[in-house]
C-alpha cells in the first residue's frame, strides 16, 4: 500500500476509497490512513491533499453507487422481490424507512465498514430523495476523511490506539441500530406499511 501512495499520491486515495465507497470491497479506510501516515512521515504528500482525495473519492463513489442503485438495484427490486419475501408492501416499507431516516444512515454509515461500502446502493435502491443524499453523503465523507486523516497525520504509528478502538464502537452502534431497527420494523410492520402507503400510494412503478 506504502509503495503505492509513493508512486501515484493523492490519485492512489481517490480512486481507492471512490472503489470502496462505490460497493467493491477495497481497503479505502486503510489507504486513507496510511496516506496520511506517509505524509507526516516524509512530507512528500500534503495533509490537505489527502484528505480532499478522500472527500472526492468518496463523493464520487457513493454517487456511482446511487446511481447504481437508483436505476438498477430498484428495478431489479421490483421485478424480483417477491422470489425473495421482498413484497411490494415491504418495498415501500424500506423507501419509506429511508425517507425518514435515510439521511442518518448514510452519514454514520461511511463510518462504519460495511455501511460504507453499500449505504449509497441501499439509498439508490429505495428511491432516497437524490439532494438529501448528497447533503449527507457530503457531509459524512467530509467528516470520516478529516477524522481519520487528520488524526493518523498528527499522531502517526499511535493512530491505531485510536481509530480501531473508534472503529469498534462504530461497528458495536451500528450493529445494535441495525438489531433494534429490525425489533422496531418488525413490531410496527403494519403500522409502517400504512403509513408507506400514504407516503407511495398505488402501485409501484420501474
Amino acid at each position: 500500500m506504502s509503495n503505492l501512495i509513493a508512486q501515484y499520491g493523492y490519485l492512489a486515495v481517490l480512486v481507492i476509497v471512490g472503489l470502496e465507497s462505490f460497493g467493491i470491497p477495497v481497503p479505502g479506510e486503510t489507504t486513507l490512513i496510511t496516506a496520511a501516515l506517509y505524509a507526516g512521515a516524509t512530507h512528500n504528500l500534503n495533509i490537505t491533499g489527502v484528505v480532499l482525495a478522500a472527500i472526492v473519492g468518496a463523493i464520487l463513489g457513493d454517487n456511482l453507487g446511487y446511481l447504481v442503485g437508483h436505476w438498477g438495484g430498484y428495478r431489479l427490486l421490483v421485478r424480483y422481490g417477491r422470489y425473495i419475501r421482498f413484497t411490494e408492501e415491504r418495498i415501500k416499507v424500506a423507501r419509506y424507512l429511508f425517507l425518514r431516516f435515510g439521511g442518518e444512515v448514510v452519514f454514520f454509515g461511511r463510518f462504519v465498514a460495511l455501511l460504507r461500502a453499500y449505504a449509497a446502493f441501499l439509498a439508490g435502491t429505495t428511491r432516497m430523495p437524490w439532494r438529501r443524499f448528497l447533503v449527507f453523503n457530503a457531509a459524512g465523507g467530509i467528516a470520516w476523511a478529516t477524522l481519520y486523516g487528520g488524526a493518523a497525520y498528527l499522531l502517526g504509528t499511535q493512530v491505531d490506539r485510536v481509530s480501531r478502538p473508534l472503529g469498534t464502537v462504530f461497528v458495536i452502534g451500528g450493529a445494535l441500530a441495525i438489531v433494534v431497527g429490525a425489533v422496531i420494523i418488525r413490531r410496527y410492520e403494519k403500522r409502517l406499511a400504512v403509513a408507506a402507503e400514504q407516503a407511495f400510494p398505488g402501485p409501484l412503478t420501474i
